[in-house]
């Protein structure tokens, strides 16, 4: 990429009043980020939600100033980063609306593996939530599955642990930048997460571990993965949070239950009790949800290629794009698809009856 255009995506980045859901708008209405900043104020006055108290943030000349040492810093130490509008930018992500427009990341990491999955929970994990972690991750590994937490106490270093010495690549996403560790008594695990994986941040490299920002990361954490799991929480917690966000990205969501009366399984609970998480007792169930036993035998054995050579055309796109995308309301099939929706309703049950897709609560469907 050209300095002159990551230079462009850091300064907009360092812009107060501007997240990434309005800078993907000013993207948008410009055409490309380095015509951000060759507008006039007046311009860009003229895209809904601009107002001058965000035209007066993007051309401070601090944030130029601090953009150039930023990308001094990047260049020198070789940093690695994915730019929202790039191929190599994690299809996952790139499907939430408020995904970062920048991160950084180090290590061998495959961020756009179709199985990619997110085990959150409390950092006062007991054994009843390490034992499951353990052994999930375990029984799990048949699938090779990328393991993603928040590299943090409790059940984030557990499933960092477990992935590791199941050989499984596994992601840690930090809430502050590379030049910073959190906590620093993980510091031990950096190699071995490295070698197995690596980190991602949407934070500089001098930012701080501030309490704002685990929640920003939370959203990352949910994003980028197919299904997220909590494993423990009380009654309130983070992982609740990721729970949430991942719900809002129409993700698969698990939850370990526990007894009533345990601390640490009453956001668990909760989670099942209230239709917000599917229960979770094995990884069978993963791995059911997620199709990852229909994928295996695909893989295993082509014979079952035989039941897709029936589909026409339609079914066909509508088939790419659900193994592309994942499970998807039936508006917005429509719409990507370009298939009214009184013809797709129809096209959908013969899907179902061929054993192609499958409904879901809430007008899902999934291959």
């Amino acid at each position: 990429m050209k300095s002159t255009k990551i230079l462009a995506i850091l300064r907009l980045q360092a812009t107060k009043n501007v997240g990434d859901i309005l800078a993907k708008k000013l993207i948008s209405a410009t055409g490309n980020v380095e015509q951000v900043f060759k507008e006039t104020a007046t311009s860009l006055q003229k895209i809904n939600g601009i107002g001058s108290h965000v035209t007066n943030q993007l051309f401070d000349i601090t944030n130029l100033k601090r953009a150039e040492e930023e990308l001094q810093y990047i260049q020198k130490n070789n940093i690695k980063y994915s730019y929202f509008l790039d191929d190599d930018y994690p299809q996952n992500l790139k499907q939430c609306i408020d995904g970062p427009i920048l991160f950084f990341h180090d290590g061998n990491i495959n961020l756009n593996s179709k199985k990619i999955i997110s085990i959150v929970g409390t950092r006062k994990i007991t054994s009843y939530g390490r034992d499951f972690c353990k052994q999930l991750i375990d029984d799990l590994s048949a699938y090779n599955p990328i393991i993603v937490s928040g590299f943090a106490y409790g059940v984030d270093i557990c499933a960092h642990k477990a992935a590791i010495k199941n050989n499984l690549q596994t992601i840690g996403v930090l809430a502050h930048g590379f030049e910073q560790i959190y906590p620093k008594t993980h510091k031990k695990y950096m190699s071995e997460v490295h070698k197995n994986g690596g980190f991602i941040t949407e934070f500089w490299h001098e930012e701080q571990p501030l309490r704002e920002n685990f929640l920003k990361r939370n959203r990352i954490v949910a994003g980028i993965s197919k299904a997220t799991i909590i494993l423990e929480s009380a009654e309130k917690g983070g992982s609740l949070v990721t729970s949430d966000i991942a719900n809002s990205y129409n993700r698969d969501v698990f939850s370990l239950p526990g007894r009533t009366t345990d601390l640490y399984s009453k956001g668990c609970n909760n989670l099942i009790k209230n239709n917000q998480a599917h229960l979770l007792t094995s990884a069978n169930d993963v791995v059911k949800m997620l199709n990852w036993d229909i994928q295996q035998s695909k893989t295993t054995n082509p014979v079952q290629q035989q039941l897709f050579v029936n589909l026409n055309e339609q079914e066909q796109k509508v088939y790419d794009f659900l193994q592309l995308r994942g499970k998807q309301l039936l508006d917005v099939i429509a719409l990507e698809c370009d298939i009214p929706v009184y013809k797709l309703s129809s096209l959908l049950l013969e899907m179902e009856l061929k054993g192609i897709i499958k409904p879901l609560p809430g007008k899902l469907f999934a291959i």
